[in-house]
């Protein structure tokens, strides 16, 4: 006998039950599982079937040569699937690889997409030799002989797996039998509540057919109707075009279906379709996206006789009378669970009062209307299918910061480039193509319009010690004023990615007088001895041309700026005198280090200036990282106030950059692309057309001096 089990307790109450096993055989759930695989091996398209169909259609001489080919299968399917899996899962996969190439002379995205979403990551070498051994037996065999080959095992399969579950259930009429009620509602509802699918389906297609006769006589057709519709038959015109043959309507009505109803931007959902879909689907995509909120609605708003379940007016008369048979399982949302307690905590509050105690508390809950719940209950059900199953919500807000004029991160944005678009070179270009090379001239980048907010700064306009110092200047440039207001009145630390020559020292130079501002006592005394600028600069020569040009600019304030470099050392007295300091890397490196000494100097800086921050990237960013984690560290431990600006070329992961020197990318983050530069910068790009290695070399070098020499003459550089 089978052991007692859960589900034939609770089947003793019913007329469905199992028989006993009258032969009293021990029951074998591993045999079952190993019968079950057997029959399941014997059914739709298997190896062995295949190899048995390649071999048998061939004549006698030339079946040895179907071997390699399905050898070349197999083994390409332990490639996709892997050397772990067991012989049974290369097998299967060569089949699925068979299916999916008989019908095809190449690997397409549709396929790669199928074998992606079936194994996973793959070897593209992997299924073009599938493909190719596949297309071989092919065309060996025929194409309509393999073509009713695969659809007769695939129809078979579909038919074994068309017969509906639970056709194997025993029904026996000895168990345990409940005798009749008479329900007061069983007269009313006999008809519409019976289990004969035939019958359901007849009067729902009667009423479907009654909705259109309306529709027809009134002359106005649903159009939620038709919107429905269109998703339906764009799907199976794009079915019936060959593409996608894995999936069926009702699997890829859904998926369109979810991306349709999900919160993402018509230009985004226009590139996961391109991918779902392919060049083949362009059309359907169009259409789609242009009703896309039409058809959205119509299949979320399902009129409630689709529902399946009686019409409210009959059971309302037994509601309240209707038996309870078993345990009571009450079903709520959270919103309802909420309505409850604010309801009994609100009879409670009553009761205390005294207003209400001739009330029964038995009738407390029939003050709620059952079909305003039913409804609000629909309406969290509805609105729960068109959210995604994970409460999280992704955001796709593009954040853009205020003083980034980056244009290839703008155009990296765009939908066509993101699906894939051709990029084609500006207009105004210039070719020459001759016997040893081609040369391609792309002319200079226009400037960037003016801003409305954009307004030049002039010399004038700033205070007294400005203009002592940018004495025989009249304005400043385009990107220092765009900078001046955060560097000149603002504590905020900098990162400013400019070109080459845009006026990027100039900008060291308002953060130095914001500095020297903040220490100039109401009667005109300046405190020197107060603070220190430090202005670190790669090399040593740069750091002699850097002091020249602050100590002259610095001069009319009594500032002064001395070099401390390997080999420029100071006293102490000098460097107690001086109150900025140009130095390099290395050498503030080993002042910082020191743990006595020269604390006192480090303590009282108050601002680091980093020139060329790009060269973290190279042999020397270890030295600058260290320079830039110690000052954070010393800001963090003695809450002291040390601002740090940071100068360089155009960088490619400035927030990176911003990020480690804790600048805040919404104010003080400036990046100016090619279209800021003073001088407006042409490429040219030459391709030497020679393949000889030794006559490459002598081309380029003879082009090159051409070049040059042609520059020269132009009255160049």
């Amino acid at each position: 006998m089978s052991p007692p089990r859960l589900t034939g307790a609770l089947r003793s109450f019913s007329n469905v039950s199992k028989k006993d096993d009258i032969d009293g055989q021990v029951y074998d759930l591993k045999s079952k599982r190993v019968k079950r695989q057997e029959l399941f091996a014997r059914q739709g398209l298997t190896w062995q079937k295949v190899v048995q169909f390649c071999t048998q259609q061939r004549d006698p001489p030339q079946q040895p040569t179907a071997s390699p080919d399905l050898k070349n299968i197999l083994v390409a399917a332990r490639q996709i699937v892997g050397v772990e899996n067991g012989q049974e899962a290369i097998e299967s996969a060569a089949v699925f690889l068979f299916e999916t190439f008989h019908n095809k002379d190449h690997v397409g995205t549709e396929e790669t997409r199928a074998i992606k979403q079936m194994f996973g990551p793959f070897p593209a070498a992997a299924a073009e030799a599938s493909c190719a051994a596949v297309a071989k037996i092919v065309s060996t065999l025929g194409e309509s002989l393999v073509e009713d080959f695969v659809q007769a095992q695939s129809s078979s399969r579909n038919l074994q797996r068309g017969i509906a579950f639970g056709r194997n259930i025993a029904f026996s009429y000895d168990s345990y039998t409940l005798d009749p009620l008479d329900l007061p509602w069983e007269a009313s509802l006999e008809d519409d509540l019976g289990l004969d699918f035939n019958s359901f389906l007849s009067s729902h297609q009667a009423a479907k057919v009654g909705s259109q006769t309306d529709e027809s006589s009134s002359g106005a057709p649903s159009s939620n109707s038709m919107d429905g519709a269109i998703l339906r038959a764009e799907v199976e015109k794009y079915l019936d075009g060959g593409n996608m043959i894995s999936s069926s309507p009702e699997e890829l009505c859904t998926s369109l279906f979810e991306m349709l109803a999900s919160y993402k931007s018509d230009d985004e959902l226009q590139n996961e379709l391109y991918e779902l879909l392919g060049a083949e689907g362009l059309d359907m995509i169009s259409s789609l996206l242009q009703r896309r909120a039409a058809i959205v609605d119509s299949l979320l708003s399902c009129p409630p006789d689709r529902l399946g379940c009686p019409p409210d007016g009959g059971r309302s008369g037994g509601e309240a009378s209707k038996p309870n048979f078993g345990c009571q399982v009450v079903i709520q949302s959270e919103q309802e669970r909420q309505q409850m307690k604010v309801y009994r905590r609100g009879e409670k509050r009553e009761r205390k009062k005294g207003k209400g105690p001739e009330d029964d508390p038995s009738d407390m809950s029939f003050n709620f209307d059952p079909k305003e719940m039913r409804s609000q209950r629909e309406q969290a059900l509805l609105t729960a299918r068109r959210e995604p199953v994970f409460g999280r919500e992704r955001v796709y807000e593009r954040v853009r910061y205020p003083n980034v004029y980056d244009c290839h991160a703008e155009a990296a944005k765009s939908p066509a480039f993101v699906g894939g678009a051709k990029l084609l070179l500006p207009e105004g270009i210039k070719r020459e193509n001759n016997k040893m090379y081609e040369e391609v001239e792309i002319p200079p980048n226009d400037p960037k319009s003016l801003g409305v907010e954009e307004k030049p700064i002039y010399i004038s306009q700033l205070d007294e010690i400005g203009q002592l110092v940018f004495k025989g200047m009249e304005r400043l440039n385009r990107i220092q004023s765009i900078v001046f207001e955060t560097a000149y009145n603002t504590n905020e630390n900098l990162l400013i990615c400019a070109p080459t020559g845009a006026g990027k020292t100039n900008i060291a130079m308002l953060c130095v007088l914001h500095e020297i501002r903040q220490h100039v006592q109401p009667g005109g005394v300046l405190k020197k001895d107060e603070f220190k600028i430090v202005y670190v600069a790669p090399m040593k020569a740069l750091a002699a041309e850097m002091t020249k040009y602050f100590s002259k600019r610095l001069e009319p304030l009594g500032i002064s700026v001395k070099e401390l470099t390997g080999d420029m050392q100071l006293t102490k007295g000098e460097i107690l005198r001086t109150q900025m300091l140009v130095t390099t890397p290395e050498k503030w490196d080993v002042v910082t280090r020191k743990s006595v000494g020269d604390v006192a100097l480090s303590q009282i800086v108050k601002l680091l200036i980093l020139d060329e921050v790009h060269l973290l990237h190279e042999d020397r960013g270890p030295v600058l990282e260290s320079l830039v984690a110690r000052t954070i560290r010393q800001v963090e431990s003695t809450q002291s106030m040390i601002r740090i600006l940071g100068l360089s070329a155009t960088l490619p992961n400035y927030l990176d950059v911003a990020s480690f020197l804790h600048v805040n990318p919404f104010i003080g983050l400036f990046f100016f692309d090619g279209r800021f530069r003073p001088v407006p910068l042409a490429q040219s790009f030459i391709g030497v057309k020679s393949t000889n290695k030794i006559q490459q070399l002598h081309d380029m070098e003879e082009v090159c001096y051409d070049k040059a020499l042609e520059q020269m003459r132009g009255g160049h550089q």
